[in-house]
């Protein structure tokens, strides 16, 4: 699989590393257990070996885990790359519980909040660079611009925050342009804001989260995404699992789902029927997850997280599983 982004004068590799894991997402789990996913992640990558983080994982603590990990590690810096996605920025902890994203995050000592303008995003990532004890992240991108649009209350608002956004990716290509960076991209779970920043920036490189699955994929998107690719942006496929929940969690895109609500029933529905198909075949749910990520054209990495040092390995064998084509037939008749 080739690449038309080169960071250190190598392609980025099919398997990308999330550490969302490491920021306790969903469960904490110990120094020991992520310093063993890290090293479990530089031992398995055939080269580079690329991570990709944000301060808004744990407020802040995935990035300090990942730092501490590689450090302890002695990582040959030339052989990592870090991708920090940008716009949240830690904060003291004044409440039992942090207010950035309630019920998500676990045994956190740190709040975040939203800064994304000019210099908000250089104060996030000159944050982001401390937490990591010195390295420096060589792809970076505003995080959830979604998710900030999201807050509009009308469209004249809407347009203000979008001028904020436009903002804070000046202030990315003006550490790009002083060699700071190496490229500059986006991550976003909604693909129509995808596209809207698409068509007002040049990207480097583009991360889809929640929305380009096995389960939902449509063809507006499918078409993007190509499209992307012809012009040379580097996709990256993210939370191809859907937070775990076409695995078998009750998460899906981090909410949690109930089988006796009405509004619910239908994904687990579906869930029940993949599972069903998966084992006719012999095809574990991840493999067929992780496959259709990664065989969508124009998508050049996936990007999957872990909690468990044992599974890094795993998804490096999963990426050689051949998917037999009646899986994909009845899975899609099924339909």
């Amino acid at each position: 699989m080739h690449s038309s982004l080169l960071i250190n004068g190598q392609p980025l590799p099919a398997l990308i590393f999330g550490t969302s894991g490491l920021g306790n997402l969903f469960v904490s789990i110990s120094e020991q257990e992520k310093t063993s996913i890290v090293k479990e992640c530089i031992r398995c990558s055939p080269g580079m070996t690329v991570f990709d983080t944000a301060g808004k994982y744990g407020a802040g603590l995935a990035l300090e885990t990942l730092g501490a990990a590689l450090k302890e590690l002695q990582a040959d810096r030339s052989e990592i790359i870090i991708s920090n996605k940008l716009g949240w920025y830690r904060t003291e902890l004044k409440t039992p519980e942090p207010l950035f994203e309630p019920g998500v995050w676990k045994d956190l000592q740190h709040d975040a909040v939203q800064r994304i303008s000019y210099q908000g995003i250089i104060e996030c990532f000159e944050q982001g660079n401390e937490l990591l004890g010195g390295f420096i992240p060589q792809m970076v991108s505003v995080h959830d611009p979604d998710e900030y649009l999201a807050r509009a209350k009308d469209t004249k608002h809407r347009a203000r925050l979008y001028d904020d956004i436009l903002q804070a990716y000046q202030a990315l290509f003006d550490l790009k342009e002083k060699g700071l960076v190496a490229a500059v991209g986006i991550g976003a779970k909604d693909w129509r804001v995808l596209q809207q920043v698409a068509g007002d920036i040049p990207l480097d490189w583009m991360m889809v989260a929640n929305s380009l699955t096995v389960f939902t994929h449509p063809p507006e998107l499918l078409s993007f995404i190509e499209a992307q690719d012809k012009k040379g942006v580097h996709v990256i496929n993210s939370a191809v699992y859907h937070s775990g929940f076409l695995l078998g969690s009750d998460y899906f895109d981090y909410h949690k789902l109930d089988r006796s609500l009405p509004g619910d029933a239908p994904y687990f529905e579906w869930r029940d029927r993949f599972f069903r198909i998966c084992a006719d075949h012999q095809v574990k749910p991840a493999e067929a997850c992780l496959s259709f990520g990664l065989q969508v054209r124009g998508v050049r990495s996936v990007a999957v997280n872990t909690t468990k040092a044992t599974r890094v390995s795993e998804n490096f064998r999963m990426l050689d599983k051949v998917i037999p084509p009646a899986f994909w037939e009845q899975l899609w008749t099924a339909e």
